[in-house]
C-alpha cells in the first residue's frame, strides 16, 4: 500500500492540502519576479550621442534640437532612422548648426564615446549606467540569456538534489541563495557580477517554484491534478503583472531588483508550515516520518485513516528496488534511455517533433514576454496586457483539455498563435493598437500551448523512459529561452521581425503537431515497444484491410522489428 491508497482516506483535495497548495503557488509569483524583471532591469531607452560641444552632466535627449539632428548623424534610409551610435566628425560651431542646410560629410563620422538617453519612460537602467548600447547593445541580451542557462542548469541541480535529499531543504536552500544572490544582483558595481548574479538566481527560480510545484502536486489525488497543475501557472501569471506595478512605483533599477527581490524573504517563514513530501519520504523509508504528515492532514481534514493502512505502508522505494534488481538480472532487458526514443522511426518523428514543440513553444513564450518594449505604445500597460492574458489562456484549458483532447488543443492554439502574430507584417505603422492586439492574441494562444505540451508530451513518452523523455525536452525548451533574447534584438533592425519569426514557427509547429497521436483518454504505452505502435496503423487495421490473408506476415514483420533489439512487445 503507498500514498495513492492513503489519499483515498484523505481525499484528493481536502482542507489541509488546499491550505497547503495555496502557500506552495505564492512562490510562483516571486519567481515570475525574476524571471520577467530584466524586462526593465535592461530597459534600454531611446539614445543618442553626445556630441562634442555638449556637457554631459546637463546634456539631455532633448537638449538639442530635433530639426539640427540632420546636420550631425547620419540617416539610415532602411531602418528610417537617424544613426544613434555616431555622428559627422565636423567642427561643431554656432554658425554651423545655424547656417548649414546639408551635413558635412566630407570628413566621415566619429563613433560614440558618450551618450545621452531618453529618460522620460526609464529613469535609469543597467542599460544606460553601463552604456550597454551600440557595440556593447550584445551584452543585454547575453545576461538575459545567461540567467536563461541558469533556469536550465537549476532544473537539473536542484531536480536531482531534491530526489535524494527532500523537497523541503532543496526548497529553503534555494530560497536563501535566490535572496543573497538577488540582492547582490541589485548592488553589482559592473556588469560581470550583476550577470553572475543573475544566472544564480535564474537557477534558483527551478529550485523554488519546480520543487514546491512537485510538493504540491505530489499531495494532491489524482482528479485534481489537471487543476493543481494549471492553477499554478495562473500564479506564475499574477507575479508576471505584480512586476509592471513595481516598475511603476519604482524607477530605479538597482531599487527595483533589491524590492523584486526581499518578498522572499517571506517565505522563509514556510520552514514551521510546509511538510516534507509524505510521498518521497516513503520511497526513502522514512515510514515514521510519513505517518506524521498524514496524521496532521487527516486531523486538518477531519478524516479517520484505519490503523491497518498506517501497518500496511510499504516502503515504495524498496519495492522498486526490488523490481530494478529483477529486471537487471534479466538479461534480456537493459535500461531504457533517451536515444531509444530515436531508434525507431515511428518514435524518433514523435520525439523530434516534441522537442520542436517545445523549442518553439519557449521561445515564443518568452520572446513575447520580453518583447513588450518593442511593441509602442504605453510599455508598462503592453506588459501588464502581456501576463493578464495568460489567465484566460490558462482557464481555457482547464475546460476543454479532458475535453477537446490535447492535440487539437496545442495544433489550434499554435495555429492560433501563429495566424495572429503573422498578421502584424500587414498591419500599417500608424495602426500601432492592431500590432499590439495582434500579439497579445498570440501571447494568449501560446500560453495555452505551452500548458498543453507539458500532458501531452507525458502520455506520449513510454513509461520507462517518460522521465528520461520529459526532461530531455524540457532541456530543448530551455535553449528556446536562451535563444529569444537575441530574437528580441531584431526588433531594432525592424520592430515587426520578432514578432514575424515567432509567428512563423508557432504556425509551422501548428501544422507539424497534426502528425502526433491523440492521446486523450488511450492508455499511455509502456514499453518502447508500445511506444512505437502508438499512432502507427495496427494490425487490426492492416488485417482488415487486407482480409485477412496477410495476418502471418504482418505479425513476422512486426515480431522482426523489435525482437532483434530484445524489445519483444
Amino acid at each position: 500500500m503507498g500514498y495513492d491508497d492513503v489519499i483515498t482516506y484523505l481525499g484528493d483535495f481536502g482542507k489541509y492540502q488546499k491550505q497547503i497548495y495555496f502557500l506552495l503557488c505564492l512562490p510562483a509569483i516571486s519567481c515570475a519576479f525574476h524571471k520577467l524583471a530584466g524586462v526593465f532591469l535592461l530597459a534600454r531607452p531611446e539614445f543618442r550621442c553626445l556630441l562634442p560641444f555638449e556637457n554631459a552632466l546637463n546634456a539631455t535627449y532633448d537638449s538639442f534640437p530635433k530639426d539640427h539632428w540632420n546636420l550631425t548623424y547620419p540617416f539610415d534610409s532602411a531602418t528610417g532612422k537617424y544613426q544613434r551610435c555616431e555622428y559627422y566628425d565636423v567642427d561643431y560651431t554656432v554658425d554651423y548648426l545655424q547656417t548649414a542646410t546639408s551635413p558635412a560629410t566630407e570628413n566621415g563620422t566619429v563613433k560614440c564615446n558618450h551618450y545621452v538617453y531618453d529618460r522620460s519612460k526609464y529613469e535609469n537602467s543597467a542599460v544606460t549606467e553601463w552604456d550597454m548600447v551600440c557595440s556593447r547593445g550584445l551584452l543585454t541580451a547575453t545576461s538575459d540569456s545567461l540567467f536563461m542557462l541558469g533556469v536550465l542548469l537549476g532544473s537539473i541541480i536542484f531536480g536531482q538534489m531534491s530526489d535524494k535529499y527532500g523537497r523541503k531543504p532543496i526548497f529553503f536552500t534555494s530560497l536563501v541563495i535566490q535572496v543573497i544572490f538577488g540582492v547582490i544582483a541589485g548592488v553589482a558595481p559592473e556588469y560581470f557580477t550583476y550577470t553572475i548574479s543573475r544566472m544564480i538566481v535564474g537557477a534558483t527560480t527551478s529550485g523554488v517554484f519546480l520543487v514546491a510545484y512537485v510538493i504540491a502536486m505530489e499531495m494532491v489525488g489524482s482528479s485534481y491534478r489537471l487543476f493543481a497543475g494549471v492553477a499554478v501557472q495562473m500564479f506564475f501569471s499574477v507575479g508576471f503583472m505584480l512586476t509592471a506595478g513595481f516598475a511603476y512605483f519604482i524607477h530605479d533599477w538597482r531599487w527595483l531588483q533589491i524590492a523584486l527581490t526581499l518578498p522572499g524573504l517571506l517565505f522563509m517563514c514556510y520552514h514551521w508550515v510546509i511538510p516534507e513530501s509524505a510521498r518521497w519520504l516513503l520511497s526513502k523509508g522514512r515510514k515514521e516520518e510519513a505517518i506524521v504528515v498524514i496524521e496532521k492532514a487527516a486531523r486538518i481534514n477531519r478524516v479517520t485513516i484505519p490503523s491497518e493502512v498506517y501497518d500496511n505502508l510499504i516502503d515504495e522505494a524498496a519495492e522498486r528496488e526490488k523490481i530494478e534488481k529483477s529486471s537487471a538480472d534479466n538479461a534480456d532487458e537493459k535500461a531504457s534511455t533517451v536515444f531509444d526514443l530515436l531508434k525507431y522511426p515511428n518514435l524518433r518523428r514523435k520525439t523530434l517533433l516534441i522537442f520542436f514543440d517545445w523549442f518553439v513553444n519557449s521561445g515564443v513564450y518568452y520572446g513575447l514576454s520580453w518583447n513588450t518594449n518593442n511593441l509602442g505604445g504605453n510599455v508598462l500597460l503592453n506588459f501588464m496586457i502581456s501576463g493578464a492574458v495568460e489567465i484566460p489562456g490558462y482557464s481555457f484549458l482547464l475546460f476543454t483539455l479532458n475535453r477537446w483532447g490535447r492535440r487539437t488543443i496545442l495544433c489550434g492554439c499554435m495555429l492560433v498563435a501563429g495566424v495572429s502574430l503573422l498578421l502584424t507584417i500587414v498591419v500599417p505603422v500608424d495602426k500601432n493598437w492592431i500590432i499590439i492586439l495582434c500579439a497579445m492574441v498570440g501571447k494568449l494562444a501560446i500560453t495555452a500551448s505551452y500548458g498543453t505540451i507539458y500532458i501531452f508530451s507525458a502520455e506520449q513518452f513510454p513509461t520507462v523512459v517518460r522521465n528520461v523523455g520529459i526532461g530531455a525536452a524540457s532541456m530543448v525548451a530551455r535553449i528556446g529561452g536562451i535563444l529569444a533574447p537575441y530574437l528580441n534584438l531584431l526588433g531594432e533592425i525592424w520592430r515587426p521581425l520578432p514578432l514575424m519569426i515567432c509567428g512563423a514557427l508557432a504556425f509551422i509547429a501548428g501544422l507539424l503537431s497534426l502528425m502526433l497521436p491523440e492521446t486523450l483518454n488511450k492508455p499511455m504505452p509502456e514499453t518502447i515497444a508500445d511506444g512505437e505502435l502508438f499512432g502507427k496503423r495496427t494490425l487490426k487495421d492492416e488485417v482488415v484491410e487486407s482480409g485477412g490473408e496477410e495476418l502471418t506476415r504482418i505479425v513476422s514483420q512486426e515480431k522482426a522489428n523489435y525482437v532483434s533489439n530484445g524489445k519483444t512487445k
